[in-house]
Formats: C-alpha cells, sequence, structure tokens
C-alpha cells in the first residue's frame, strides 16, 4: 500500500498487518514507514518509494513478488493536497502538475504494476482500491488540483474494473470525508466553506476508515464494493449541511 508514512495510510497498514495480512507498505519517508512497522506485531515490509518514478515503483512491485511472491491488493493512497488558498488564476503550473503526478500519475503507475502482476500470478487475480475523496463528488472552494484528479481517480476506477474482470482482478473505491488526521486538524478550528464562511467541521475516527478498507480486501474476488463512502457524519457534505 502506498502512503503508508502517516495519516490513513498508516492506519490501514497497521489494520491489515494485524488481521494477517502481509503488508508492504511504500512512502517516500522511510523513518515514518519504520514507525508504521513498529505499531504492529505483523508483517509490514517498508519499501521506501516515490509512485511518481515508474522506475521506483517498478522496484517495489519487483520487491513484493520476491519477498511475497504475489500481489493480492494494492491500497492505491498517496496523495497531495496541493496549494491551499489559492484562487484558480493564482495556482502556479508546478504546483498543479505536483499533485497531478502523485494523486493521478502515481495511482495509475502503481496500478498498472499491480495489475501485471495480478494477471500472469498463479492463482490469478486480485483486487485494487483506490482512495478517491468525497471531493470526487463535491469539492471544496479554491481545490481544483486536488479535485480534478480525485474526480480522475474516479474514471481510473471504472476502467479498471472493465479492464480487470476477465482476469480476476477487481477494483473499488473508497471516498473518505473528514478523518482525522495531521491533515484535517484546521477542521477542528475552521475552514472555508462553499457560501464564503469559515466554519469548524465534524471528524472521525481514522480507524473507522481502516476497518472499511479491511471489509473490502477481505471479501472474495467474487463480489466488490465498487464505491463507498465514509465521512464524519455531520459534516457538512450532503445538502447544504
Amino acid at each position: 500500500m502506498t502512503g503508508a508514512g502517516s495519516g490513513i495510510g498508516r492506519s490501514v497498514a497497521v489494520t491489515l498487518a494485524d488481521a494477517g495480512w502481509s503488508v508492504a507498505a511504500a512512502g517516500r519517508r522511510a523513518g515514518a514507514l519504520a514507525e508504521t512497522a513498529a505499531l504492529s506485531t505483523g508483517t509490514i515490509l517498508c519499501i521506501p518509494t516515490d509512485v511518481t518514478s515508474p522506475t521506483d515503483v517498478n522496484t517495489l512491485f519487483a520487491t513484493v513478488c520476491e519477498h511475497f511472491e504475489r500481489v493480492d491488493l494494492l491500497f492505491n493512497n498517496a496523495g497531495a493536497s496541493g496549494p491551499r488558498g489559492l484562487s484558480f488564476e493564482d495556482i502556479p503550473y508546478d504546483e498543479w502538475r505536483a499533485v497531478v503526478d502523485v494523486n493521478l500519475t502515481g495511482a495509475f503507475l502503481c496500478a498498472q504494476s499491480a495489475f501485471r502482476a495480478m494477471r500472469t500470478q498463479s492463482p490469478r487475480g486480485g483486487r485494487i482500491i483506490n482512495n478517491g475523496s468525497v471531493s470526487a463528488h463535491t469539492p471544496r472552494p479554491r481545490s481544483a488540483p486536488y479535485t480534478a484528479t480525485k474526480h480522475a481517480i474516479t474514471g481510473l476506477t471504472k476502467s479498471l474494473s472493465l479492464d480487470g474482470r476477465e482476469y480476476g482482478i477487481a477494483c473499488g473505491q473508497i471516498d473518505i470525508g473528514n478523518a482525522s488526521t495531521e491533515l484535517t486538524r484546521g477542521m477542528r478550528t475552521g475552514v472555508p466553506q462553499a457560501n464564503g464562511e469559515v466554519a469548524v467541521e465534524p471528524l472521525m475516527a481514522v480507524a473507522d476508515v481502516a476497518r472499511t478498507v479491511l471489509h473490502m480486501a477481505e471479501l472474495p474476488l467474487e463480489a466488490n464494493v465498487q464505491f463507498v463512502t465514509v465521512m464524519a457524519t455531520a459534516m457538512p457534505y450532503i445538502g447544504r449541511g
């Protein structure tokens, strides 16, 4: 799984390992990955990886296949939020590109490598779970790079679901809203709303996300959670909040 050094990725990695999965934890920071591995008594193999690098991604999956012999699950979790608070016309190209490279190109590269392994291994097949976002459906103000990539992840999920059928590869997407991590700390004090106001938003425990991913992962390949939204119950997402 990618983005395993903190937040949602860390919680999911530990939950899967504690449930008996052999987990390959990928992320840019070796120290953070080691901290994740120390939280579980299960099997977590730490593989420093930049998901925007085709070479790194190829090495990641080669290492996984060498150690674990097969790939049964990819949780495509690594992501970047990009510039915050900038008007659309002020978003620098480099920052746009950085978000696209991580959120979309990185997800594509990892899914492609997983697909290749799952297609050729014996028994054939596996599952890919993409981390979307509630922003894949409803954007926040001034979030064009992040929102655009999360909409694109939905297209990637649907394409993988179709292309993987004949090889026993299932693909689903989890859209997460307001999980309590370092990235959402600001929601406790207030974040911009669509009407221009700033409001505190409720959060949910990141462990609730991890349990949902575990449920998706442990289904037989004949069944699939295509799309699921897990969110803080009272967050301003449904209707007008």
